[in-house]
């Protein structure tokens, strides 16, 4: 009985063997023929277009430095201004952002009007994959704004937090296909200090809710066309003031863009003259259906370290 037994029990541990090698050799089979779901690659070539934040973050540890300016209105002075390109009215912007991880960017930027600095941050957290696992990309975009202008400007009751404005969004995107990407965008925009007339009577609004959208057509490896339009929503619940100043137009704009793997330059007309875009959003006066545009480009230049 005792040898039947042993015998039983090498039977036994011999089939187990086998059976686990055989589960481990199918296991790893199976990782080989399951690899990963990447993210896709990046759905624009740059974090702005045109006056929107897109959801690109650069890879880990780039510096990405921004050049954003935008000339007078073409239609006032014509040939006397060059079409706005020397009208006294052309604001400018210089930034410089910096990626802590893939999916984080932190950046500061000056800009001409209002002198306004500008603290910002980015965050990726969910990437569209090239499988489609995940079908989409959002990112969260946040800043705040130091109004650099002289202190008279505010008045007699002048703080330093009279200075501030703050502007959060979340952008929603998807690459379609290499050739065509389309990103949508919900914001929201506070000033401390706003200007009026009458108290809570005729004013402008600390507030106000935004939404747009922005996309490319890309027709060769290095050139696309963009497009961009944003507004800000007159909601009237959310009203301070019983006569608001606020002219709350639309931004739209066109642009060519030509980029290689560390630059991208956009060339475009478009309405809005600010650039931080809470400015944007709370102050732009430029009536599309005025035709009031203006040319502008943006410049992006990467450095890896």
């Amino acid at each position: 009985m005792n040898l039947k037994f042993e015998k039983m029990k090498k039977i036994v541990f011999i089939i187990l063997g086998l059976y686990m090698s055989f589960g481990m050799a199918f296991a790893q089979e199976t990782e080989i023929e399951k690899p990963k779901d990447r993210p896709i690659r990046a759905p624009f070539e740059s974090g702005i277009l045109i006056d929107n934040q897109t959801t690109v973050v650069p890879s880990k540890k780039t510096l990405e430095m921004h050049i954003q300016h935008r000339f007078g209105l073409i239609k006032n002075n014509g040939a006397s201004d060059l079409w706005g390109i020397y009208a006294p009215s052309a604001n400018t912007r210089m930034g410089f952002n910096y990626s802590l991880t893939d999916d984080i960017m932190i950046g500061y930027g000056i800009t001409k009007k209002n002198m306004y600095n500008d603290f910002q941050v980015k965050w990726t957290f969910l990437k569209q994959t090239r499988k489609n696992t995940i079908p989409l990309t959002i990112s969260a975009y946040g800043n705040m704004a130091i109004d650099g202008q002289k202190d008279d400007v505010y008045g007699d009751d002048y703080e330093f937090a009279n200075r501030m404005s703050y502007f959060a969004q979340v952008i929603v995107g998807r690459k379609f296909s290499e050739a065509f990407s389309l990103e949508l965008n919900a914001s929201f925009t506070h000033y401390n200090s706003v200007k009026s007339e009458v108290a809570n009577i005729t004013g402008y609004e600390h507030d106000v809710i935004g939404i747009g959208g922005h996309f490319r057509f890309k027709f060769s490896p290095q050139s696309s066309i963009l497009i961009m339009y944003t507004t800000p929503l007159n909601i009237s619940s959310m009203h301070e003031n019983t006569t608001v100043l606020n002219a709350w137009k639309s931004n739209f704009g066109v642009a060519y863009e030509v980029a290689t793997s560390t630059h991208a330059f956009q060339i475009f007309v478009s309405t809005a003259n600010g650039i931080v875009p809470q400015d944007i959003y709370m102050y732009n006066e430029a009536d599309l259906s005025e035709t009031e545009f203006r040319f502008g480009f943006n410049i992006t230049r990467l450095w890896n370290f």
